[in-house]
Parts: structure tokens; sequence; C-alpha cells
């Protein structure tokens, strides 16, 4: 876990049978201007990664990786003067991408095979346009997605950094894409999801409304999805599929809307008042 606050930033672990700590490593030193400039909300990414485990966890000004059994910093690099990292790293092809969060979002892709301070060895290629600044990214196959808090969607290379396409879906986003067989989930804010197939060109596969604000990230349930808005929660899910909705929930008092196609089949959805 982490505890990037404005008067304490670490990283720590605790044993997960007695609640003890196991270990706890300070962050790199920063030079902000305001204690405000010191805070993130990241989650660790904790992957096999370069022949070892890591935990790498993204904070303020720098990305540190840490051994999750003694808590020693493996490797660190400095991005910046960003803070306030809220999007959780994604890993593969032996690197790590994250966005640096807020001052100037950026997407930085770190190679994980380093010793100490690798500033200037392996950051292997970098984004500042369009990059979100809470949003988490997604890695599918060899191209990263990434959606900015205007609803402007971009795919990079995941190896080079080069742009295969770019296009504004519309709206603002909070809560973050997912990925489920072979189609890329946006969730805006004023309820509308878009639905892209996911590959090196864009192709919009569905579009749909729902009442309400989406600020949370939804879930993947047993072939549905799981929808939080500021007044209901939906389970979104086949004609044939379960309903990740409980019956104690829907007696509060729920609707069935109308069937829509959400990544191109006929859907039926369940929403539960809050």
């Amino acid at each position: 876990m982490l505890r990037d606050g404005a008067d304490a930033q670490y990283v720590a672990a605790l044993d997960k049978r007695t609640g003890k700590l196991a270990w706890k490593t300070s962050r790199p030193p920063m030079d902000a201007d305001t204690p405000y400039e010191k805070k993130a909300y990241s989650t660790a990414l904790v992957v096999e990664s370069a022949g070892r485990r890591q935990a790498m966890v993204p904070g303020a000004q720098w990305v540190g990786s840490y051994d999750p059994e003694t808590g020693i910093e493996l490797w660190r690099i400095r991005h910046g003067r960003g803070f306030s990292v809220a999007p959780c790293p994604v890993g593969g092809h032996g690197m790590v991408y994250l966005s640096t969060g807020c001052n100037q979002a950026e997407l930085l892709a770190v190679r994980t095979d380093g010793r100490g301070d690798v500033t200037e060895t392996h950051l292997v290629w970098w984004a500042k346009e369009q990059v979100a600044t809470m949003l988490s990214l997604v890695l599918v196959g060899d191209e990263v997605y990434c959606v900015s808090d205007r609803g402007v969607v971009s795919c990079w290379d995941a190896h080079r950094g080069t742009l295969h396409w770019r296009h504004r879906i519309g709206g603002t986003h909070l809560a973050s894409p997912i990925y489920a067989e072979g189609r890329l989930y946006f969730f805006g804010w004023e309820g509308k999801t878009t639905v892209l197939r996911a590959g090196r060109e864009y192709l919009l596969l569905a579009e749909n409304e729902l009442e309400g604000n989406v600020a949370a990230t939804p879930a993947v349930a047993s072939g549905a999805l799981v929808i939080r808005t500021d007044h209901f929660l939906y389970c979104v899910a086949g004609a044939s599929g379960g309903s990740a909705v409980t019956e104690k929930s829907t007696q509060v008092g729920h609707r069935v809307l109308p069937k829509g196609s959400i990544g191109g089949r006929a859907l039926g959805a369940r929403a539960a008042g809050l």
C-alpha cells in the first residue's frame, strides 16, 4: 500500500495474516513548491517482470519499483513535477506504462530491468498530448489505449510509441476504460458508453446512453458489465447471460430498460435504485 500524503510519503506492506507492518520504504526526495504537490493516489502494479517480482508504484515526481517481499527499492525514474497521480500503471513487453497525473499529464513507457535511478537510461518513449489526468491506461496486445479527460481516445504502438489513431468520442471522462472480448468500453460522465473495436484502426461498434452520471470504473463479472451511476446500479448482460445484480438489491426498486446494443449484440439491462 502507499501513503503519499502532504506530510509524509512512503510505500508499506502488511502481513495479511496478522496485519503487522512487514516493511516500510520512504519515497525519493521531492522539490515540490507546496505540500499538496507531494500527494498521489495510485495503486501498485505487482508483476513478474525482467526476471523478478516487482511492485511498481507511481507517485508525485517519481515512479518507484520495490521488492514486494522486502521493500527494497529496485529502481526509480523521475517523471517531472506531476502530482496527484491517480491512474494505475499497466505492464507488458518488459515495460511499465503510466500517466504522470496533474500539472502536465504525460504517458511514459519505462523498461523494468533497471537498477537505481534510471531516469536517463530506461525511458523508451513518451507522449504529451491527450493523456488522461486521472484515468488508467489499457494495454491490449501491442497497443496502448488512453482516453483523455475531455473524451479524446488515442492508440499508440506499445513498443515504439507510434500513434496509430486518435479520435474524439466526446464528453467528460472520469471512469477508466476497460477491455473485454476484443472490445474497448469508454464510460462518459454524462452516461454515454462508447464501444470500440480494439486494433490499429478506429472502429466504432456502439454507443449507449444510461441515466445518471458515471464516475466509478465499471466492473466485469460473469459476462456482464456492472455500471454505477449517481442514481442506479446497472447490470448489462446478454440475453442468455446471468445478472450480477442480486435479488436483494433489485428489491430496492428496479426497472427493466429497453434493450440496446453494447459491443454489437443485443443486451438487456436491469437497474437497482441506490
